[in-house]
């Protein structure tokens, strides 16, 4: 039980004020009061916090390698988003001992494993391959492992979804076929295309699984010439995580207003990551930029 507080020896903090510096005082407290009822899980200790910035290990040239755990602690970031692996690698993360390795990474440098990636699929289509079935499936026993909740499925380059209804109805069948597996891990698989939110949406309602959800890459749909700030609040819940990203440009000095998509995300109440990727200016040294750019999003969106 609290003790009531002795008000014997709080002095007066106002005597010796002038009437001009009182009125001050007042309208700065009455501004802190409607900051903290606007803006209160932002401005809340870390654990509170609505977002948390991590990077891509891709981005940070540490693919598929624990080392990016150390490079993301000198940026200053709060965690990395793993790979499963390559092709060529059979998709390592799936082993137990690199697992751990990865777990002693993290824990050494103060961070935590944010998500999980399958970047491998721009290349090894999930649409048309056989071998992605396993990756994607053993992937939510790696999230579970690994104690994260999100796997992102890429579907660039060769495993574009644009004008490939067979392919999407494959991915579909496919995506079906293992949600079941995914929601009883409570593991979320994202879906990261080319596609606009409507399209990603009709894919979704096909599943017709909550663990199938949209990875959003703000800096793509953008490119794609989609009103992202519109497209956030479309998919709303459906969103699992984000990227932040500007191709060429540090964040916040190319096209995409991230102050739109800090409202945005505060309209439909998003909770989570915000994976930093790519946003290193041509020449310009990696962790310097990243540096930059985290000190950016931390600023816009409190984190």
């Amino acid at each position: 039980m609290m003790k009531p507080m002795n008000t014997a020896f709080i002095p007066d903090q106002t005597a010796g004020l002038s009437r001009r510096q009182m009125l001050r005082r007042s309208t700065q407290a009455v501004a802190g009061l409607a900051l903290a009822s606007i803006y209160g899980p932002l401005l809340a200790a870390p654990e509170g916090r609505r977002f948390k910035i991590g990077a891509c290990d891709w981005s940070l040239g540490k693919r598929g390698d624990p080392a990016a755990f150390e490079v993301a602690k000198a940026i200053g970031l709060d965690g990395v988003q793993v790979s499963l692996g390559t092709a060529a690698d059979d998709m390592r993360l799936r082993k137990a001992e690199v697992q751990e390795q990865y777990r002693a990474a993290a824990r050494q440098a103060g961070l935590d494993i944010a998500s999980l990636a399958i970047g491998e699929l721009n290349e090894v289509p999930y649409k048309s391959d056989p071998r992605t079935v396993a990756w994607v499936s053993d992937s939510v026993g790696v999230c579970t492992a690994l104690g994260v909740r999100v796997v992102l499925l890429a579907f660039f380059g060769k495993g574009d979804l644009r004008d490939d209804p067979a392919g999407v109805d494959e991915v579909v069948r496919r995506l079906k076929a293992v949600a079941p597996k995914a929601e009883k891990a409570g593991v979320v698989l994202g879906i990261e295309s080319w596609l606009s939110a409507g399209q990603h949406l009709e894919i979704l309602e096909r599943v017709g699984s909550k663990a199938v959800q949209v990875y959003y890459d703000v800096c793509n749909s953008n490119d794609r010439g989609y009103d992202i700030y519109r497209e956030i609040r479309l998919l709303g819940d459906r969103i699992c995580e984000l990227h932040a990203k500007e191709n060429g440009a540090l964040l916040g000095q190319g096209k995409v207003d991230f102050a739109r998509v800090r409202a945005a995300l505060e309209d439909i109440q998003y909770r989570g990551w915000v994976q930093i990727e790519g946003a290193v200016p041509p020449g310009k040294p990696l962790v310097e930029s990243h540096q930059a750019n985290c000190q950016y999003l931390r600023g816009v969106l409190g984190a």
